[in-house]
């Protein structure tokens, strides 16, 4: 029986133990815990891989879409544009500023944001729209911005799978008035806690959120705005500039077991990832869909390979939306995916054998 796990993150850290450990040890000798030289170094080193003038550090992915939307002025009244096929936080924000979340269905090749339905939902009260790169292959976020300009709204981009993924040659966050990463253990960039960034060529919104970011002050003890207590530390940010330096290298490695896996199960009934040609996807998660995939999740784990569902339900069917009042059939691509999408392992330190004997099971049950 073989013992693949979805995701191995031990085995990522013995691959660089040396040097992640001599980062914490050297924070540790430094004294300095918050808001110092490693931190304020992973901002410089974010923002110039993104290509964006200015880079915020905050202690998690939903901090950094929180505190974006509240540096935008968003509130109650306002109406926020998202996906229903995403992780709870790419709408939760939206609702914890006392604004209303409001999704659109998806394209159905892709599972990103369908921007040809995009349009239809913006009203007199819509002040942004947060596409999602899921599964780190990005949304055409020109052609949001295109939509948004002509009805005066900010973009947020929602970038937490997507570190290090282009479109048009362009990095993800790097095209909208915003953009948040989620440096949460398992991302493509993890960190061994929680983590979060937020790039923007605007110098203004980076300087509130600098603000927001420290209890709503610029200097100790005198504040100006009630803020939040979201800073990253010093330990994660020297572990993060540790995995920096190989993030083009895992992502490329990514990126040719997900093209293994597209010519091992190529024939299958099964639906492999989409992918809009003119994004460099990183591959977070690959993600197959099947109408029987409960059935093949079952066949992989008797066989010791760890799969995930993402997602199960989609957010407008979640009960901490019922309010909203929608209701199933409402966003039929979306429902659909939440049926039939099953991630299987894909990471760089996976061997070429593994994913030949994962690819071995799929076809031994397809063809059944």
């Amino acid at each position: 029986m073989m013992n693949i796990p979805l995701l191995d993150l031990k085995a990522q850290y013995l691959s660089i133990k040396t040097e992640i450990d001599q980062a914490v040890l050297a924070v540790l000798d430094s004294g300095k815990y918050i808001l110092g030289p490693e931190m304020k170094a992973l901002e410089k080193e974010i923002a110039a891989y993104c290509g964006t003038s200015e880079a915020i550090a905050v202690g998690n992915g939903t901090d950094a879409l929180t505190l974006t939307l509240k540096a935008m002025g968003i509130g109650p009244g306002d109406e926020v544009i998202t996906t229903p096929f995403t992780f709870f936080a790419s709408a939760e924000t939206i609702a914890l500023t006392g604004a209303v979340p409001v999704f659109t269905d998806i394209d159905p090749l892709t599972l990103n944001m369908d921007l040809n339905k995009l349009e239809d939902k913006i009203t007199s009260r819509t002040r942004a729209i947060i596409p999602v790169h899921i599964f780190g292959q990005m949304v055409d976020v020109e052609r949001v911005m295109e939509i948004a300009a002509r009805h005066g709204i900010q973009v947020i981009e929602d970038a937490a799978q997507a570190i290090g993924a282009e479109y048009k040659g362009k990095k993800a966050g790097s095209l909208g008035h915003a953009g948040t990463f989620s440096f949460f253990p398992t991302k493509n960039l993890g960190a061994y806690g929680d983590a979060g960034m937020i790039v923007t060529n605007d110098e203004h919104l980076a300087a509130e959120l600098r603000m927001l970011r420290f209890h709503g002050c610029q200097v100790k003890y005198y504040h100006e705005k009630i803020g939040y207590n979201s800073r990253l530390d010093e330990i994660q940010a020297a572990i993060l500039r540790v995995k920096f330096r190989y993030l083009e290298q895992w992502n490329e490695v990514r990126r040719e077991k997900a093209a293994f896996y597209d010519q091992l199960l190529q024939g299958l009934s099964l639906t492999l990832p989409g992918r809009d040609k003119l994004a460099k996807q990183v591959y977070h998660l690959y993600v197959l869909r099947s109408p029987g995939r409960d059935d093949i999740i079952g066949h992989l784990a008797a066989a010791g390979v760890a799969t995930g569902i993402y997602y199960p339900l989609p957010l407008h069917l979640q009960r901490a939306f019922r309010d909203l009042g929608y209701q199933e059939g409402d966003f039929p691509v979306a429902e659909q995916a939440c049926r039939e999408a099953f991630a299987i392992p894909c990471y760089p330190e996976l061997s070429n054998s593994q994913l030949e004997a994962i690819a071995g099971l799929l076809r031994t049950f397809m063809n059944k």
